[in-house]
Order: C-alpha cells, then structure tokens, then sequence
C-alpha cells in the first residue's frame, strides 16, 4: 500500500511517497480502506519539526473509510461498516489506516465519507469551541477570525444558529462572500493580501461596527498576526480563545495585560481535552454529523488531492489562500 512519510522535519518537499505492507490490526483496532483524509494544520507543524514527531512517520490524524478487518476481541465496528476518525497518528496520508474502535465514530447514511473526513477534526473543534470553551448566547457578539478557513466557516454556522452576531475576518473579498454565506453578518479584511488593496484597521473597523463596545468573545486561530487587535476588541470581562497560530505563536502575555483590556479572560484549549473518554467523543461527533445529514451544517471542500500530490496540499494551506477543508484522496 502507499503511505506519505517524514523521514526528516523541513519543508513540503521532504513528504515522500512510498509503499508498505498493508498493516494487520491487533486487539481493539480495525484496519480501514481510507476512502478520504484531511489536511490540517497540525500537519505542516508536526513535519516542520514546530511540534517534533519521532521519524519517519506517516502523515496525518484525520479521515474516514470502510472497515475491511478488526482485530481480536473488537465486537464493533465490524468489517463493511463506514467509520471516521480524528487525532489518530499516523492514519491520514495512507490506503489502509490501523484506528482504534474507540475512535472510530460511525458516519449516518446520509453523510458521504469525503465530507465526513472533511469535518472530523474542525467540527468537533468548532463544536466545543461553540458548546464548552465558551457557549456564546444569543444577542452576544462573536469575533471570529479567518472566518472563511476550515474552522472558520463551521463557527460561523454554529454561532448564528445560535443567534451570535458573527464578526468575521478573511483575507480577500471571495472569502468574505464565503463567510458571509456562512453566517458572518460583518466581515473584515484582516491583512492585505498580495495584489489587492489594503487591509482595514481591525481594532478601528471591529469598534465600528460594534459602536465601540468591543466583542463578548474572541475566536482566533490565527494567532502571532490577531491576537493583540483580538485583546483590545473584547468587552470588559470578554474571553480570548486562542485554539490555533496559523501566523505564528504568539509571544509571552503578561497577566497585567488581561486586567488592563478589561479583566477579560484568556484561554489556550485544544481538542484532545474535550474528547475526555468515548462518550464525549460520540456526542461531539454525533453532533456535528448528524447537523450534516439534515443539512443544518455545510461543509465546504476546498480541494481533494491524490497522494502524490500531498506536497502542493501542504503549500496551499500555509499560503493561506484556501478557504474551506483540503483533503486527500488515496
């Protein structure tokens, strides 16, 4: 079977494919047909070296397929069923994926299996995001940054079914249209892009357009670019929530700084720590699928590439001109 490795941290270009043996699962796994697998962030941190991996490893956490063999003992999911998966090393850029049964989640009927791995990882993240981190009310005002990437545009969604005014900011004018469609009721440009015509002044524009009252929440997966203009737009005791550094880590914060922008709060959370035991993982994953089957959540595909393409896919989402997910296709 073909597998894209890192044998070396670096740049795009040291993603190599190449070919194994199709993996037997041992007790409590299921070997799966990949049908299709995410790209995501973390990815191009964990093959840069920003988060250092034991090498050579295979590439990718995310995706969903077909069980074709379970191991001994595993009752379920059982050969023939279509499953997802999220923040599973090692089982995303490959033909077949070893994942355990208990993170298999099963994907409704309803669901195909490519918007199925195009949601795992940022639907469940929006999700508790949305539900847990910080559970945005009706008739409260949202920030939310690059509002037209793959989290991003589920945000937008969740919150304004929910009743959230939905500040966005994009990039370009065709990813304010994307987040706008989405249900960002203003959105910003947030930095120039090449060739097009100068960003606005967030801190000036996000007052503006909230007659100088700031926001209840800041959602910000940009990081090192937002987050200082995020701080000054929150409204007295408003909430930072930084879940990812597209643009780079931000920099040491001083505590004095979260008292003087309004004794506002900050917080750093990742997925792994809202997916505490199975249960938890079934209702987010429920959740999220289950708004997809009736149709209450899109989910947008940016572009599908074969493996041997996995190096562009890697360089399209570090250029930040994608909007939507990027997804493999074994």
């Amino acid at each position: 079977m073909r597998v894209v490795i890192v044998a070396e941290h670096g740049g795009p270009e040291v993603l190599q494919v190449t070919e194994r043996e199709r993996p037997v699962p041992d007790e409590g796994h299921v070997l799966v047909e990949v049908d299709a697998a995410g790209v995501n962030f973390i990815d191009t941190y964990q093959r840069s070296g920003a988060y250092p991996m034991s090498l050579p490893y295979v590439v990718g956490s995310e995706g969903a397929g077909t069980v074709v063999e379970v191991g001994p003992g595993t009752d379920e999911p059982a050969p023939g069923d279509r499953v997802a998966w999220a923040m599973v090393p090692g089982s995303g850029a490959t033909e077949y994926a070893v994942v355990p049964a208990s993170r298999a989640v099963p994907v409704p009927a309803g669901v195909d299996l490519r918007t199925a791995a195009a949601v795992m990882l940022q639907g469940m993240t929006a999700h508790y995001l949305v539900e847990s981190t910080y559970a945005a009310q009706e008739g409260q005002t949202a920030l939310v940054h690059a509002a037209a990437g793959g989290v991003g545009l589920l945000l937008c969604q969740m919150l304004s079914a929910k009743g959230v005014r939905v500040i966005g900011t994009t990039s370009t004018s065709d990813k304010a249209d994307h987040a706008r469609a989405a249900g960002a009721h203003d959105v910003v440009r947030y930095r120039a892009a090449e060739g097009r015509s100068p960003a606005v002044d967030l801190v000036a524009e996000v007052t503006r357009l909230t007659d100088g009252e700031g926001v209840d929440v800041v959602y910000d997966g940009v990081g090192q670019a937002t987050f200082d203009a995020g701080l000054a737009l929150l409204r007295p005791r408003g909430t930072m929530v930084l879940f990812g550094a597209a643009s780079g880590p931000v920099a040491p914060v001083d505590p004095q700084t979260l008292n003087t922008a309004g004794s506002v709060y900050l917080t750093r959370p990742s997925l792994a720590h809202y997916l505490q035991g199975r249960d938890e993982l079934l209702w987010r994953a429920r959740d999220v699928l289950g708004a997809v089957e009736r149709g209450d959540l899109r989910v947008s595909i940016g572009a599908t590439y074969p493996l041997e393409r996995v190096a562009d896919a890697h360089r399209d989402l570090e250029s930040g001109t994608t909007s939507g997910k990027l997804l493999l296709a074994p």
